[in-house]
């Protein structure tokens, strides 16, 4: 119940007939069966096995047939005081003057039953109880040694507001898992281990695309001595597959998080996420990213083994050729040696930066003396 009402056709097939039966996405989900009724009868399919929806994953059904988020909706005992307004301005202070009236644009207020009040996406983001009211929206950070969880040498819980959690965990990992060293005939060279894009987009999907309705779990960040596991609660969006990650076809689970996060630059376009990730590991020389759903999780494993040569264009060689030496130099002086633009350098100098290649010292991005250096 509600009943199904499939298309059924019959189809010749070799010296037989075939009945081929097609459901369509209902309107009517979730269904269930009759027997066990509508809290103990939904069923959702995870990988090759049926999986019991529990009352999370049931909500999530029915606000996905209404097309509605959950992090749109209104939190009516809290008012408009549950928000840090100075957290939230000091957050968008690199992008623009955040005013008061910008809190109910981005949806972070609503109104309900004629007050404002903020929506579960500004608790989120910016709630002053947040723990409170969503205790497990936290990130998990561990770095183990070996490759399983026997011995942990490092732990962090990070329970920050959301922007400032996600460059927390970049941080946590970018100290246990993007540095390496390359002993050489002739000296130590220092390289990366992961490419710090493709740490980044795993950490930012993880945290604008977890299931906050779900209890009993934060968000998880793992880094090994050969891999980096990135973890969050929830399944895909319902109707979304692993191998649409892969070709770029995307559903945002929570809308205001995606709206802010996309704002303060944390995210380009939805749905190139993991195929930028795919590309920096590839250039990298590394494996593509390993994308599961386990149980009602699910995660990323970017691994640290190289499968073939990192690819370097010939024009971002020529940069990296001027940057040796150790000395560094500015984009002027870097665009008059590979015969560029200031415009065009910087932008290959960005994913220089991202792919860990360069690194870049300044007080910002709009800083005429910033300079850059080759990460070695």
């Amino acid at each position: 119940m509600p009943r199904l009402l499939p298309d059924l056709e019959i189809l010749p097939w070799r010296r037989a007939q075939v009945l081929a039966v097609q459901v369509h996405p209902s309107a009517g989900r979730p269904h269930y069966l009759k027997g066990e009724g509508p809290e103990a009868g939904v069923y959702v399919r995870i990988g090759s096995t049926n999986h019991r929806a529990d009352r999370e994953l049931i909500g999530e059904l029915k606000r996905f047939a209404r097309g509605e988020a959950y992090d749109e909706q209104a939190v009516p005992e809290l008012d408009s005081e549950a928000l840090d307004f100075r957290a939230a301005s000091e957050s968008f202070a690199s992008v623009r003057k955040l005013k008061r009236a910008d809190l109910e644009t981005l949806r972070l207020l609503t109104s309900h039953q004629g007050r404002k009040v903020p929506t579960v996406g500004g608790v989120l983001l910016f709630g002053k109880d947040r723990q409170r009211h969503f205790p497990d929206a936290w990130i998990q950070a561990g770095r183990f040694r070996g490759t399983d969880k026997s011995a942990i040498a490092d732990r962090m819980e990070i329970r920050l507001h959301l922007p400032q959690a996600v460059e927390a965990a970049i941080d946590f990992t970018r100290k246990h898992a993007l540095h390496g060293a390359e002993i050489g005939a002739l000296a130590r060279k220092e390289r990366w281990n992961l490419p710090p894009a493709a740490v980044r987009e795993a950490v930012v999907n993880a945290v604008a695309h977890a299931d906050y309705a779900q209890r009993g779990a934060p968000i998880r960040i793992s880094v090994y001595d050969d891999r980096l596991e990135v973890e969050n609660p929830g399944l895909l969006p319902f109707g979304l597959t692993v191998d649409d990650l892969h070709r770029g076809i995307s559903k945002l689970r929570n809308r205001v998080i995606g709206r802010v996060f996309h704002e303060l630059g944390l995210v380009e376009q939805w749905g190139s996420g993991i195929q930028r990730m795919t590309a920096a590991c590839r250039d990298a020389g590394l494996a593509a990213p390993v994308l599961e759903e386990i149980g009602t999780r699910f995660r990323v494993t970017l691994s640290m083994a190289r499968t073939g040569t990192p690819t370097i264009e010939a024009t971002d060689q020529a940069i990296l050729d001027a940057l040796s030496g150790g000395a560094g130099r500015l984009t002027s002086e870097i665009a008059s040696v590979i015969g560029l633009t200031p415009r065009a350098t910087r932008t290959r100098l960005a994913k220089l930066v991202e792919r860990g290649l360069v690194r870049e010292m300044g007080t910002g991005p709009q800083d005429p003396k910033r300079r850059y250096f080759r990460a070695e």
